[in-house]
C-alpha cells in the first residue's frame, strides 16, 4: 500500500513541517530511530535549499513498499534558477551562498538513494529513499 501526501514549501514553518511529517511517517514505516534520524535530516536541508535558493516549492512524500520492503521516498522541488554544474554543487564544502556547503553532499550520504535533477532557470528536484 502506497501513502502519498504533498506538502507545501513557501516559508520558514514549511520546512518545521516537512521535518514533523517525515517523522510521523519514519515512525509508522518502523523505520530505526537512526534511519528516522537521518531521513528527517535529509528532508530539513534538501527543502531549505529549496526554499532559501529556490525560492520555496512543494515536498512529495511517500510511504511506498517494493520487493517487500518498505520506504520512505521523499521528492523535494522547487522551480528556482536551477544549479548548472550540479557536480560541483555535490562536493563537500561547495556553496553558492553563505552556507557551509554540506546540504546536499551530507543529504546523499544520509538516505540510501539520492538523485537530483536541475536545469539552469528551469528548477531543481531532489530525490530521497529511505528502506526499512
Amino acid at each position: 500500500m502506497t501513502k502519498t501526501q504533498t506538502l507545501p514549501l513557501k516559508q520558514e514553518t514549511d520546512i518545521v513541517l516537512i521535518r514533523q511529517q517525515v517523522r510521523k511517517a519514519a515512525e509508522e514505516a518502523r523505520l530505526g530511530l537512526v534511519s528516522q534520524t537521518k531521513i528527517v535530516t535529509a528532508a530539513s536541508e534538501i527543502a531549505r535549499n529549496a526554499l532559501i535558493y529556490g525560492g520555496g516549492g512543494e515536498c512529495l512524500l511517500e510511504t511506498t513498499q517494493r520487493g517487500g520492503r518498505t520506504a520512505l521516498r521523499l521528492v523535494i522541488s522547487d522551480q528556482g534558477p536551477g544549479i548548472a554544474d550540479i557536480e560541483r554543487a555535490l562536493v563537500d564544502g561547495y556553496t553558492s551562498g553563505s552556507g557551509l556547503g554540506l546540504g546536499l553532499s551530507g543529504s546523499r550520504r544520509l538516505v540510501d538513494e539520492f538523485s537530483i535533477e536541475s536545469q539552469p532557470g528551469l528548477g531543481t528536484t531532489v530525490e530521497l529513499w529511505k528502506w526499512k
